[in-house]
């Protein structure tokens, strides 16, 4: 296979150590921070400003960053980094914008049970400026796979974030949302620093030269004027044009949940917390290893592929990897949603009642979690699909698809709305084949959920810990049955993995 192939792997390999390490420590300083606070200003934080973050931030960048990283390295990046400071007013607008309306049209909460609302809206607001002043960094970052940078700016703003919050919550909580302001602050400050410190320190150095890296100096990383006079190249502009008109309608799909809550107020700040809890757990499996799969592989999709352009006119070897590659990522993501649905349904009640307590665990927290592994399952194909079909398709491809998530988005919101009240082209390349698995394992699957389920009726979660830890046992023996049916029937997978990721990751140790 191609080195870009092993490049990509070996980035999500490698990062895993100090993502994993930083994740188990954030995970639990939140675990701490529940304890402490109320429903209501955690389902205000997580839901209401972090929408708004959200939204700011994925509106201003999320077209830019998907044009941007089309297609080669080799291209005029001047203008390529001019384009991408045009996110920052951009953000300016949306925050403007977003906070007038949160501060005006919605309802604003009860000072006494949330206080210092007004001042959070702002902070959330401002930190979604200041972290699309990092935009440029990070492009030029993803598109030449500087990977474990991400990963470890990612990691230490995460951190410092949750750091913060666990320290003010335990001498000043009366602050209220100042306390989860502040942090916010702190988090997109620190990540912007780490990309402005590694670059300053990166261009212009031994390493960078030898790279033949496009850009020499950190002036070249502001807005400058190119040699024809031209601000910005306009294929890329056109494009980001098509890709945000999509990006406002995947936004709608991606937090629909969410808007529903905020402006039909459908649900209490107090259900909202605990909602939004439960939505943050069973994404953790999405978050920490589809996303960083979907973002990698995009890259290395639209590098190989050339966007727009009839299959049987591009290099055949080419299609032919992409094909084979796509395959084992849809089986690989795949097996391991399976694993998240199959054992989660026994292990919901379980996993909340350690984690935050009967608060949790007691009402509907382990019902909303169940539902959510399967929906992992739907994520896990969702994301290897999508960054392959948008890696190739062209303007007009990407306009017509923008038609079919309008309507999806009507239909996501009437759904999200009535639940809550009443509770390619042709190829003889099948890389879709890949979602087929042998009778032997989905007969050990369905095996393992019935034993599982029987034993969360009999030993979880009010039998005591010998109990519990009776029912993690059965589990740990299902699963390891589970991996090992894997491992004998699903051999063109294993190679896949041995060799793209363990053989070039130790080669990289050594």
């Amino acid at each position: 296979m191609m080195p870009a192939v092993s490049v990509v792997w070996v980035g999500v390999a490698s990062s895993n150590r100090p993502q994993i390490l930083f994740r188990v420590i954030t995970f639990g300083l939140n675990a701490f921070t529940l304890r402490y606070l109320s429903k209501e200003i955690i389902g205000l934080v997580n839901v209401r400003l972090t929408l708004l973050y959200s939204t700011t931030v994925f509106l201003a960048r999320e077209a830019f960053r998907r044009a941007c990283l089309s297609g080669s390295t080799r291209r005029n990046w001047t203008k390529t980094i001019n384009l991408l400071w045009l996110t920052v007013p951009l953000g300016v607008f949306w925050s403007l914008f977003l906070g007038w309306v949160w501060l005006q049209l919605l309802e604003v909460p009860d000072p006494d049970v949330v206080p210092h609302y007004e001042f959070g809206v702002i902070a959330f607001g401002v930190s979604a400026v200041v972290e699309l002043l990092g935009e440029p960094f990070w492009v030029l970052a993803q598109a030449h796979l500087f990977v474990r940078l991400k990963v470890i700016a990612e990691s230490l703003s995460i951190f410092s974030k949750c750091l913060l919050t666990v320290i003010l919550v335990a001498l000043l909580p009366h602050w209220g949302l100042y306390i989860f302001s502040l942090a916010q602050l702190l988090y997109t400050s620190v990540l912007v620093l780490c990309y402005v410190i590694y670059f300053m320190k990166f261009l212009g150095s031994p390493e960078a030269t030898k790279k033949s890296f496009p850009v020499s100096r950190m002036t070249a990383l502001l807005p400058n004027l190119d040699g024809d006079r031209t601000f910005v190249n306009w294929n890329e502009a056109k494009l980001t044009w098509s890709f945000f008109k999509q990006s406002f309608l995947k936004q709608i799909l991606t937090e629909g949940e969410r808007y529903v809550m905020t402006f039909l107020n459908v649900l209490n700040f107090g259900d909202q917390g605990i909602y939004d809890i439960v939505n943050n757990l069973g994404s953790l499996v999405a978050r920490f290893v589809f996303l960083p799969i979907e973002e990698s592989f995009y890259v290395f999709f639209a590098k190989i592929l050339e966007r727009g352009k009839d299959i049987k006119l591009q290099k055949q070897d080419d299609i032919g990897m992409a094909a084979t590659v796509l395959e084992s990522l849809l089986k690989l993501v795949l097996l391991i949603g399976l694993t998240i649905t199959v054992f989660g349904y026994a292990y919901s009640h379980l996993a909340l009642d350690v984690y935050g307590g009967p608060m949790l665990s007691s009402g509907t927290g382990p019902s909303l979690l169940r539902c959510y592994s399967l929906y992992v399952l739907l994520l896990a194909v969702n994301g290897v699909t999508e960054c392959f079909t948008f890696a190739a398709m062209c303007k007009e491809e990407v306009d017509r698809f923008n038609f079919v998530m309008l309507v999806l988005s009507f239909m996501f919101l009437c759904i999200s709305y009535f639940l809550t009240h009443w509770k390619g082209s042709e190829s003889t390349y099948r890389p879709l084949m890949g979602l087929l698995f042998s009778p032997l394992l989905i007969f050990v699957y369905i095996l393992s959920g019935i034993i599982t389920s029987f034993s969360e009726v009999f030993l979880c979660c009010d039998e005591g810990w010998l109990a519990r830890l009776i029912h993690i046992t059965v589990g740990s023996l299902c699963l390891t049955a589970t991996l090992i049916t894997v491992f004998f029937t699903e051999s063109k997978l294993i190679y896949f993995v041995r060799i793209q990721l363990l053989s070039q990751y130790h080669r990289k140790e050594n």
